[in-house]
């Protein structure tokens, strides 16, 4: 029980690698608030649902106000919302590169913003940024997505500096993980998935509890001295 008591907000948390986390955190004790703007698609004691856009600034704010209100604090928040909308950068229309961008850049920092001072004032936390292999390494057909968990990649490294400032003990990290078995890699033909598998040292792709794992790592005490860093959960892939 690392996270006994703690509260966490995990956005894009109805699903998928959100999900994942979310149920990890609660069996893990904390209080978990899951983000987003679809309904659960699951059913986890300790998991609350709450709808929000993240691109949305002033309804993060009010997310933001209305979950210290009922809670009294934020120990943890996993910035996890995204969505893909690939294209080689020669086709890719201005809505598909300004979509990527607002949701998974700007929705970052829009409740961030509020919840990083929040745990300076308070005395200590833990941010954690999904990022992706491909913000490490780029990927075709990807531009926008690649920027953008690059991008996020940089808030944390920023953020880790921000928040401790004042020599408060907020820690702001990032996970990259690689392919991993959420639903919308299940709907992908088994000859591309057998491709991105031999891609790994590992021979396989993720399961979400794996990357769902590093997370409750980091946002537990059993890492009270990293903050600043990528860690990779990729499997030893090579892109």
């Amino acid at each position: 029980m690392r996270l006994d008591n703690k509260v966490a907000v995990v956005t894009g948390g109805a699903r998928g690698l959100g999900q994942a986390i979310s149920e990890r955190f609660a069996s893990e004790g904390a209080r978990v608030i899951a983000l987003d703007m679809g309904e659960l698609t699951y059913e986890a004691k300790n998991v609350e649902f709450r709808l929000l856009d993240v691109t949305d600034r002033e309804a993060c704010k009010q997310m933001f106000d209305s979950i210290v209100t009922d809670y009294g604090r934020i120990d943890i928040l996993v910035n996890n919302a995204g969505i893909t909308r690939d294209a080689m950068t020669r086709k890719m229309t201005d809505d598909q590169w300004d979509q990527v961008i607002d949701v998974n850049l700007n929705g970052v920092f829009n409740l961030t913003r509020f919840v990083g001072p929040h745990m300076e004032a308070m005395g200590g936390g833990s941010i954690i940024n999904i990022s992706s292999v491909v913000g490490v390494f780029g990927n075709i057909g990807q531009a926008n997505y690649a920027a953008t968990k690059a991008g996020v990649v940089a808030l944390a490294q920023t953020w880790a500096k921000e928040f401790a400032r004042k020599g408060v003990p907020v820690r702001v990290n990032a996970i990259a993980p690689g392919y991993t078995m959420t639903d919308i890699l299940k709907t992908v033909p088994q000859d591309l998935l057998d491709k991105f598998a031999a891609m790994t040292m590992l021979g396989r792709l993720a399961e979400p509890h794996e990357i769902a794992s590093v997370a409750s790592f980091l946002a537990s005490d059993d890492a009270s001295y990293i903050t600043g860093q990528v860690l990779s959960v990729d499997g030893g892939m090579r892109l």
